[in-house]
């Protein structure tokens, strides 16, 4: 038996979905969601085979839910998104329905999973970095404590600090892991509010309070909290820049 899980906000979605399963008996669905809280809580808990993931839904939507998630079951998105972000989907082997989702559209996508089923395509890093750097997503961080799910506005970050295979956001509040890489930041960033000023380093300009002469033409930022970060001679360079001095 095929578990999967319904995740989608709207429950009449949910219950068309449901009646579409019908011809599928193979596939027994588990558990419901009306967000991606609970989508990450029940596929801890249930580990499916198969997801329906709605991609906009409150709180925290498809993508940022699928981040928080390992490990990763096989995803059919359920989504209104345009001609180029389904171009990403098709690109990285993924399928999805469009909505309102035609019975025959979706019969097809099962069964493409299930013809697939020994290995089902992947969600691949490369499809949650590009749709991470939408405008949906770039304002925000979610990161995952313990059980928890938290949502870090980008405007309450102090700065982010490489820590080996994590990226460690500090904020008033503490510091959060978030298995990404420091390139990635500093492409998705606001570069006018981010700066990476050191190979280890992300800096909040607005965090900033003064810069002080360090060595060999490096040189150290002292924060609101009196951090010190380093900066290094092209960071400095970059800050010089954004700050006009």
């Amino acid at each position: 038996m095929t578990k999967a899980i319904l995740i989608d906000d709207e429950p009449l979605s949910r219950e068309i979905l449901k009646s579409y399963l019908v011809q599928f008996p193979q596939i027994q669905v588990v558990e419901e969601c009306n967000d991606g809280f609970e989508g990450v809580k029940a596929i801890q808990q249930h580990q499916p085979d198969l997801i329906f993931l709605d991609i906009q839904m409150p709180k925290i939507n498809g993508f940022e839910m699928l981040e928080l998630v390992s490990p990763m079951p096989a995803v059919i998105f359920i989504t209104a998104f345009d001609e180029f972000a389904l171009k990403a989907f098709e690109a990285n082997a993924i399928d999805y329905l469009l909505k309102p989702v035609s019975e025959d559209r979706f019969a097809k996508a099962v069964q493409k999973f299930l013809d697939k089923a020994t290995q089902p395509p992947p969600v691949t890093t490369g499809l949650l970095d590009t749709m991470a750097q939408s405008t949906t997503q770039n304002n925000r961080i979610v990161v995952k404590t313990g059980n928890k799910v938290k949502i870090i506005p980008v405007h309450d970050i102090h700065y982010l600090e490489a820590d080996d295979d994590f990226v460690k956001i500090v904020t008033a509040e503490g510091a959060f892991l978030k298995n990404k890489t420091m390139l990635f930041y500093e492409q998705t960033l606001d570069p006018q509010q981010f700066v990476r000023v050191h190979r280890s380093y992300i800096l909040h300009i607005g965090q900033i309070t003064k810069i002080e002469p360090y060595q060999k033409e490096t040189h150290l930022a002292v924060l609101r909290n009196g951090q010190q970060i380093p900066i290094s001679k092209t960071g400095y360079s970059k800050l010089k820049v954004i700050l006009g001095i």
